[in-house]
């Protein structure tokens, strides 16, 4: 008979099962002598995230221990705390400040799904939204009032777009008032300076509650951490009656009597027994399970093979969360086996190609290659910036931000596939060839509305997401105009998420890495320190700005090695008064023009200002560019009123 082959994954189990056996037997025999909440959790820690070690108290992996609000069922990629009967993934603890970020799980919402939403309710697409609202009344916790601001400024486009609100009453509630999601955040006061309106809130809904909410809790007001203080000083483990409906507090003590219930009541010898059959049972069915998938990965070795792209996107998000997956051969066929005729750009680590996939859409394929010279550092780059854009982009939804549809992770190339935005770039009609791109169709009011869309979507990235997103490449080449002049910002790849390591970089709102950016665009501030914060993002929208006024390059080697940076070359003309020399010939031409860019030359001006501190935040931006504009049409409205005024006199 021939031996069965061996496998390092099988010996794990067959040792990892031997080990709990000698678990089990230990706390079978050991248990009539001490509560369980003082023996140590058999839970494995790596399997109970967000936690690193041994969850202290007021958290408790057994029932009966901790606090009963801070009950956790251990689970990945995140574990679950129950409060009100409403199921949450903990997606953060933070001990300094006595805090929680929870999603809700998607339990919430497919629980009852079949019985109380019509399935033509799109709500039913949004697994993170649950059936009803988030009231944490009655349990120790309160939703910060980050969380809650937050959510007080999204409101839906007028008129708001609803679905039958007889079988989505649910669902028609939340698009009218989102903030009552959160029970106690509907009341607070809207700020004065508003986002823009959401024309799918139930989207920016579920990506909200994706990203987490902030939930705290006040140690001073609960007795049980008061009481736990006193059992801790004797030497106690803190814990509470199960049974009682009260949960009243109880300390335990080693030399305590009191023993689960099944050890008082049955022959620990015979539990013993069973519980070592049973483990032995599951023993041989797993060693049967790992025998099946060994010879199943023996005949087909590719199967085996599993892509480390994948496993990382999954590591860092469900598979659900996650945009759909191509096969390499089906955006081969999109593109015309990559023809070079349907090349529609060129970047740093490949190219992008036009495609039509099966279903008819038009769309944008990004080949990212594999192999760059030289080899192995472009590789790393690659693989890096192909994960971090998918994982960027699948967490965020806003008008002017380029949608991903899907990726492909193949050994013969990372693909990614992006809306089709067929007007070219800001950079290709700035400084295009004059016969693709003319800058006659750039006026005043459009390239206005460019900068305009632009400083939302920043702002989007900055404020609406949590973590925030810094972009780090912010240029106009990575700005993709429509057919109707309205732009989309792309390029994900150098982004990075303001997650801070420590106190000191949190209260200072930046993060340690190495400067990437496009030169030219890369703030200054940020290259010298190292330090990234929100406002690197300011700088480099300051430079488009300037582009927009000028009309010339970021950067231009034809040019004076002081000016070869426009920042530069900008900057000193409006030190001097001379903002005028620099203006592009177009926008000189252009009524509208002439008293509003002094007003976009002195806020690029801040932007680009070469101490952070001295820039103002992306919603400051929005808001001067919005007076900017408005000061525009009112001009425009006067000149036009003057016109008619001076054709009635002849």
């Amino acid at each position: 008979m021939p031996s069965v082959p061996t496998n390092p994954s099988i010996l794990a189990i067959g040792r990892a099962v031997f080990f709990l056996i000698l678990c089990l037997l230990f706390v079978t025999f050991t248990a009539a002598a001490a509560h369980t909440c003082l023996s140590k959790p058999e839970t494995s820690i790596s399997s109970c995230p967000p936690f690193t070690s041994a969850p202290s108290f007021p958290f408790s992996l057994s029932p009966g221990c901790g606090h009963p609000f801070f009950q956790i069922q251990c689970s990945t990629p995140n574990s679950v705390i129950s409060i009100n009967d409403l199921a949450f993934s903990i997606l953060r603890y933070e001990p300094n400040s006595s805090s929680l970020f929870l999603s809700p799980h998607p339990v919430n919402s497919t629980k009852t799904t079949s019985l109380l939403a019509h399935p033509n309710c799109s709500s039913t697409r949004y697994l993170s939204i649950p059936n009803r609202f988030v009231n944490l009344s009655g349990s120790p916790f309160r939703v910060s009032d980050a969380s809650c601001s937050r959510l007080s400024i999204l409101k839906p486009c007028s008129p708001p777009s609803l679905p039958n609100c007889s079988h989505c009453p649910w669902e028609c509630k939340l698009i009218k008032n989102p903030a009552q999601l959160l029970y106690g955040c509907g009341s607070m006061h809207r700020p004065e300076s508003e986002q823009g309106c959401q024309a799918d809130v139930l989207g920016f809904l579920d990506n909200f509650l994706k990203f987490g909410i902030q939930v705290e809790w006040d140690e001073a007001q609960d007795p049980y951490f008061s009481s736990c203080k006193d059992c801790q000083a004797k030497k106690g483990i803190c814990g509470f009656n199960s049974s009682d409906p009260d949960k009243q507090f109880i300390c335990f003590h080693s030399q305590s009597t009191l023993s689960p219930p099944w050890i008082l009541h049955d022959n620990p010898v015979r539990i013993a027994i069973l519980c070592l059959i049973i483990v032995l049972t599951s023993f041989l069915l797993l060693v049967s399970v790992a025998t099946v998938i060994y010879r199943s990965r023996r005949l087909n070795p590719l199967a085996a093979e599993q892509d480390p792209t994948t496993l990382f996107l999954h590591r860092h998000r469900s598979a659900s969360l996650l945009p759909p997956v191509f096969t390499y051969e089906e955006l081969e066929a999109s593109t015309n086996n990559f023809d070079p005729k349907r090349k529609i750009g060129d970047g740093g680590f490949g190219s992008v190609y036009l495609g039509q996939l099966v279903d008819g859409r038009i769309v944008a394929v990004k080949y990212l290659h594999k192999h760059h010279p030289p080899a192995t550092a472009g590789k790393a780059f690659s693989n890096k910036s192909f994960c971090n854009e998918i994982l960027i982009l699948s967490s965020i939804n806003h008008p002017n931000l380029v949608r991903l549809h899907g990726y492909c992770s193949d050994p013969r190339g990372l693909l990614l596939v992006y809306d089709y935005v067929p007007n070219g770039t800001l950079a290709d009609h700035l400084h295009g060839p004059k016969n693709l791109y003319k800058k006659g169709s750039l006026t005043w009011q459009v390239r206005l509305d460019m900068a305009l869309q632009t400083a939302m979507a920043m702002e989007y990235l900055h404020f609406s997401v949590f973590p925030p997103i810094v972009h780090r490449d912010i240029t106009s080449t990575n700005i993709f105009i429509e057919k109707d002049m309205r732009i989309k910002v792309g390029d994900f790849g150098l982004s990075r998420l303001l997650v801070f390591q420590d106190t000191s970089s949190a209260s200072s709102g930046y993060v340690w890495t190495g400067p990437q950016g496009t030169p030219g665009y890369l703030d200054p501030d940020y290259h010298i320190s190292f330090r990234l914060t929100e406002k690197s993002d300011v700088y480099s929208f300051g430079v488009v700005l300037l582009e927009l006024i000028s009309g010339l390059k970021a950067v231009d080697q034809s040019r004076d090695q002081r000016e070869m940076a426009l920042a530069d070359l900008v900057v000193s003309k409006i030190q001097m008064g001379l903002l005028n020399q620099v203006v592009d010939p177009v926008l000189k031409l252009d009524k509208e023009a002439v008293d509003a860019v002094a007003a976009l030359g002195e806020l690029a001006f801040r932007c680009v200002a070469a101490d952070k501190d001295d820039r103002p935040d992306s919603k400051e931006v929005v808001e001067e560019l919005k007076r900017i504009k408005s000061r525009t049409r009112g001009l425009l409205r006067s000149s036009n009123s003057n016109a008619g005024s001076e054709v009635e006199k002849i």
